[in-house]
């Protein structure tokens, strides 16, 4: 059985719109909204459309994952290339204050959230979601490691630096104990209609209503101080794969749920920095290096599995991974070793 990632297209909204409904909630990039789904398929249909790396814009790149054997979309990922150009990113930055008192010889720390705007032209992953029934031989990681192929190949359309924010902790109910614990009080909605509203209608609500001064974690309910940088968990394998790749959790945690915000150089993410561009020469050897094998640009990206190995002038490809890419001897493809 074999699969490819490749551009989304108006057709896939009915596939992603079922896979939304499997979320659970939380799920800001993926909302189970009909309309919501397509504006993205739009966007990022201009996106495809627009060739030329001159202006820097606000796009969105929608991948999926199709199984070619049946044409079926099992999977999606999403790409922003710069955060906070169309509407403000916000984050909580978490911090010390440090504070002393020579009178009663005592040091007092206090942890802090702050609401920030830093990591504003930052690019970022997100948006993946792969279904239940194909959480096996490693198309997660197939997902995941697609999306810096893609970037890698149109590098000049993206930010110095590429985030990624992971989903917090939501209880059985579909709460959010540090929603609850903070916005909460302020936005007079719970977790679920907030998020909603959030993924259907964008961050405005967040600059009108959020309030600007810093929040003493002290000051929050045990249950919303105790999730704050958590990853829900089902995020903790591709907290894992991030980290592999290079992301480390500086601080910035998501304003909803309190998750982790995952960062790196853009240039030092493994995956990019890896990458290598060559030329097919012969397709049909089976053996080799396991690598992931990117072919196209733009909407016609495609990538998948395959095995590669050093030719005269260039590389062998297997025969699986040429058809799923739709090259042959001559094409050019860029490819990383599968870790």
């Amino acid at each position: 059985m074999s699969f490819v990632i490749r551009a989304a297209t108006d057709r896939d909204l009915r596939p992603l719109y079922e896979m939304a409904k499997l979320t659970g909630g939380g799920f800001t990039n993926l909302p189970p909204d009909r309309r919501a789904l397509q504006a993205k398929l739009d966007r990022a249909r201009e996106a495809f459309e627009r060739e030329g790396n001159g202006e820097v814009a606000d796009e969105l790149f929608v991948l999926v994952l199709e199984n070619t054997e049946t044409g079926e979309v099992r999977g999606t990922s999403q790409i922003f290339t710069h955060v906070g150009k169309r509407h403000p990113f916000y984050s909580y930055r978490l911090g010390t204050l440090t504070q002393h008192s020579r009178e009663l010889d005592r040091t007092f720390r206090a942890e802090m959230l702050t609401l920030t705007t830093d990591l504003e032209g930052a690019s970022e992953v997100g948006g993946l979601f792969l279904h239940p029934g194909e959480r096996a031989g490693g198309l997660g990681l197939l997902l995941a490691r697609s999306r810096y192929l893609f970037i890698a190949k149109h590098r000049a359309r993206f930010g110095d630096r590429v985030l990624a924010e992971l989903r917090g902790i939501i209880d059985e109910a579909g709460g959010s104990p540090f929603w609850d614990g903070l916005a909460g009080r302020f936005f007079g909605m719970n977790f679920q209609e907030a998020d909603q509203f959030n993924a259907v209608n964008g961050h405005q609500f967040i600059a009108d209503l959020m309030p600007k001064h810093p929040i003493y974690t002290a000051m929050l309910s045990e249950s919303a101080r105790a999730v704050i940088g958590l990853p829900h968990p089902s995020g903790r394998a591709a907290m894992r794969m991030l980290e592999n790749e290079g992301f480390a959790f500086e601080n910035y945690v998501d304003i909803f749920d309190g998750g982790p915000t995952m960062i790196a150089q853009t240039d030092r993410v493994r995956s990019i920095h890896d990458a290598r561009t060559s030329t097919v020469v012969s397709v049909g050897g089976e053996t080799g290096n396991e690598s992931l094998v990117a072919a196209g640009t733009l909407g016609s990206f495609r990538c998948t599995f395959g095995c590669v190995s050093p030719a005269d002038g260039g590389i062998a490809l297997s025969a699986d991974a040429a058809a799923a890419l739709k090259v042959g001897p001559s094409d050019t493809v860029t490819h990383v070793a599968r870790l």
